[in-house]
């Protein structure tokens, strides 16, 4: 049985099953209740480093706290965006959907790798392999898309694409009057 997927694009899949519900209801958290939502488990790293480090204000804090939740609803969009192109045979063959995994892999692995610092800063063991967890779960992705050969066009497709191109040039070569 002969499959088109690729690894990254199958690997893409399931990371995008686990970031999608995950940090979509955590994005919604914040974006309902900002400062309890911010101190829930998944966050409470970085709620401890504003408040300890940073000594931000309430107001200041509230809108850090909605920029975390833009960034990660940010990431779940590109993996949606991906996992709706990846549906298309077309378009899966062709790569057409490395590009959203890819912006979901860079921005997904600043935040979890900020998020991961925050934690060893302020002493939060199990926030530090949380987000050290999430952190190698993008990177291997992004490694394994990066070392993958890139997809090539079907062979059928390359001869379609090599006769397309004569008959091209065919029309578009200078005629003499004595070669009619």
């Amino acid at each position: 049985m002969r499959t088109d997927w690729r690894i990254s694009s199958f690997n893409g899949v399931l990371l995008a099953a686990y970031f999608i519900p995950t940090w979509t209801i955590v994005a919604f958290r914040i974006m309902i209740s900002p400062i309890q939502g911010l101190y829930e488990r998944p966050n409470v790293s970085v709620a401890l480093f504003i408040s300890d480090h940073l000594q931000l204000a309430a107001l200041t804090t509230v809108r850090f706290a909605w920029l975390l939740a833009l960034g990660k609803l940010t990431v779940v969009g590109f993996f949606a965006i991906f996992v709706v192109l990846i549906t298309r045979a077309a378009i899966r063959k062709a790569g057409g959907c490395d590009e959203a995994l890819a912006m979901a892999l860079a921005i997904g692995s600043v935040i979890s790798f900020a998020s991961m610092v925050m934690a060893a800063q302020v002493g939060e063991s199990q926030a530090v392999k949380l987000h050290a967890t999430e952190l190698l779960m993008l990177l291997g992705t992004a490694i394994v898309l990066l070392v993958e050969h890139p997809a090539r066009p079907q062979p059928a497709q390359a001869q379609v694409d090599r006769n397309a191109t004569a008959d091209a040039l065919a029309l578009e070569q200078a005629q003499l009057l004595n070669n009619r």
